[in-house]
């Protein structure tokens, strides 16, 4: 364990799975007082239990539903009420769904935006003046469809365009007022989400599920699928001083599958 991270509070929306996790861990693991938001209390408990079993400072946890208002103010009162300041919002939560596009209902749609891109935008509004005061960071964690978007995943293609676009945006305000606004894109990691992603687009397109991960690997052109571990690296990096001039920026973490330059 590192102290790096001590007195700092770090917020992570869908903190008690996958990449959240991972970066709940990771920041854990270098001193910061974690405070992990996510919709399942039991999952929250287990992750929360497992970092205190690493000596690092017991996790403080949300079970809420983040795709809405309510849901995001409870996760501001409660970090407000236990310990007063936001030094690092980490905008973890999200899941939209693969499937045909001619199947899918405004519902679908909408529910696919609520919880990436709106709860991002509420948190990153509740926390900013806390942000502002500790001259914080906050890293949104997007996906490589930003970029590259898949016609078997349209809504997750569209949401990370969003949140990308809204990222860049907000770092402009971040160089007014002194927070660090950065994005990581990661390529398909291997967790219980990307399982998921890959049966919804196997239906759809009407193959098997092994015939889409190797797919999926072929296409990315990559020597392995990724872990959350990959991606707690570099946000643990982000918002550490070395990374203090980085600002607005949008990191890939695919193991190369993103082949534009940009």
């Amino acid at each position: 364990m590192s102290n790096e991270l001590s007195g700092k509070v770090a917020v992570i929306s869908g903190g008690s799975r996958g990449i959240g996790r991972a970066i709940a861990k990771a920041l854990a693991a270098q001193g910061a007082q974690t405070v992990l938001a996510a919709k399942s209390e039991a999952n929250l408990k287990k992750t929360a239990d497992e970092i205190a079993a690493t000596k690092a400072l017991k996790p403080t946890i949300v079970a809420a539903d983040l795709g809405t208002p309510e849901g995001c103010q409870a996760v501001f009162a409660k970090v407000k009420a236990a310990h007063g300041r936001c030094d690092i919002l980490v905008n973890s939560a999200g899941a939209t769904k693969a499937g045909n596009f001619v199947e899918q209902s405004d519902e679908i749609w909408m529910d696919g935006f609520a919880l990436k891109f709106f709860g991002a935008v509420r948190l990153s509004r509740l926390f900013w003046p806390m942000l502002v005061e500790a001259q914080g960071n906050i890293v949104n964690i997007d996906g490589g469809m930003a970029r590259t978007p898949n016609p078997a995943n349209l809504i997750g293609s569209t949401v990370n365009a969003a949140m990308a676009s809204f990222s860049k945006g907000l770092s402009s305000l971040g160089i007014r007022d002194g927070v660090n606004v950065n994005t990581i894109h990661p390529g398909r990691t291997e967790t219980d989400r990307n399982a998921e992603l890959v049966k919804q687009q196997a239906a759809a397109e009407n193959k098997t599920v092994e015939q889409v991960a190797a797919e999926t690997a072929k296409k990315a052109g990559v020597r392995r699928l990724g872990q959350p571990e990959d991606v707690a690296a570099l946000a643990v990096f982000l918002v550490s001083p070395a990374a203090s001039h980085i600002q607005g920026a949008a990191i890939s973490v695919d193991g190369g599958g993103t082949k534009g330059l940009f």
